[in-house]
């Protein structure tokens, strides 16, 4: 096996530090507090009561931000499994895979939450967005890169001529 991490090790890192590096760059981009940042996210589930509801929002804000980062590192570490090019050229394919959370999230999940609006944006906040999903692409796609087990054990079930 030549993988740093295994699959759930990949899964995990990729999604948690991509979900709190996520959290730091909406803070810095919006100049807001972290925990602001975490009540704009519950927002999607719980509407404009999420900013009042203290730290109990705040926490299922952080929670629901891992659960999605969790998801998305999932399905590209799944995907790696089964295209080990994303594995291979794991910059070029994080990239692109950052491209599509970023339209996946704010034209797909935010319309269809209980924010119910598809954000608008400034040149400046749509690089400063795009170059925080980016950044959230190339951290799962670097776990996912450096996990062992997928492509090996395809290999190893292919019969022997």
């Amino acid at each position: 096996m030549t993988g740093r991490y295994s699959i759930a090790q990949a899964i995990l890192l990729g999604g948690l530090i991509a979900g709190t590096i996520d959290i730091g760059a909406a803070s810095l981009i919006f100049w807001r507090s972290p925990f602001l940042i975490c009540q704009s996210v519950a927002s999607g589930l719980f509407g404009r009561a999420s900013f009042t509801g203290g730290m109990e929002t705040t926490l299922a804000g952080l929670l629901l931000q891992w659960g999605m980062s969790l998801i998305i590192a999932a399905i590209y570490v799944a995907a790696s499994t089964w295209v080990p090019v994303l594995r291979r050229r794991w910059v070029a394919a994080g990239l692109a895979y950052g491209v599509g959370i970023f339209f996946v999230m704010n034209y797909v999940v935010v319309p269809l939450s209980a924010v119910h609006r598809i954000p608008h944006f400034t040149a400046r906040m749509f690089a400063e967005n795009m170059l925080a999903m980016l950044l959230f692409g190339l951290i799962v796609a670097y776990f996912a890169g450096n996990a062992r087990g997928a492509v090996q054990s395809q290999k190893a079930s292919v019969p022997a001529a």
